[in-house]
């Protein structure tokens, strides 16, 4: 059984991840920020893989890169982010990770990452994609916190009418 540590700010997609990689045989230590993952990464040393978001909160997953290495040298360092880029991934491969998925990452390409057959996972099916709802839910979720929970600020953020993001955040998130 691999034992995994998932660094990720957003809560929904965490549990989600990490449920997957359950079903599939792991042990997953959940971190939602830098602190309680090398507060995890301490208590469990042996750990064989970090899947590590890009974005957390405020902070770049990219500066957590040398202090996981330094703490667990063994484990493939994986780098899992919405906002990639030839220049983010190159750097973040300079710091120590091992590999560098684009969300929506399915939790089978997380694994053969994770095992280090990146080049053998799975090309994603219809099941394993988020739904267009979905992205949309984590997207106008994202923004909202990027603009610190403001309404106005959101919409005119995402070029919509505050009366029409309140209606699409009175509404239940669609399921994955």
């Amino acid at each position: 059984m691999m034992t995994v540590l998932l660094i990720e700010d957003d809560e929904s997609f965490r549990t989600t991840l990490a449920l997957a990689l359950r079903r599939r045989g792991c042990e997953v230590l959940q971190a939602a920020n830098a602190a309680e993952a090398l507060h995890l990464l301490e208590q469990a040393p042996t750990t064989e893989g970090i899947v590590l978001d890009m974005r957390l909160g405020q902070d770049n997953g990219n500066a957590l890169i040398p202090e996981l290495r330094r703490l667990s040298p063994q484990a493939r360092l994986i780098i899992l982010t919405g906002y990639g880029s030839i220049p983010n991934a190159i750097e973040a491969v300079r710091l120590g990770a091992d590999d560098y998925l684009l969300k929506p990452a399915g939790a089978d390409q997380v694994l053969a990452a994770l095992r280090g057959h990146a080049a053998e996972s799975p090309r994603p099916g219809a099941g394993d994609l988020p739904s267009l709802a979905r992205l949309e839910w984590e997207h106008i979720q994202r923004v909202l916190s990027d603009c610190q929970g403001n309404i106005s600020h959101t919409a005119e953020a995402l070029g919509i009418d505050r009366r029409t993001l309140q209606r699409k955040l009175m509404k239940m998130p669609p399921e994955v």
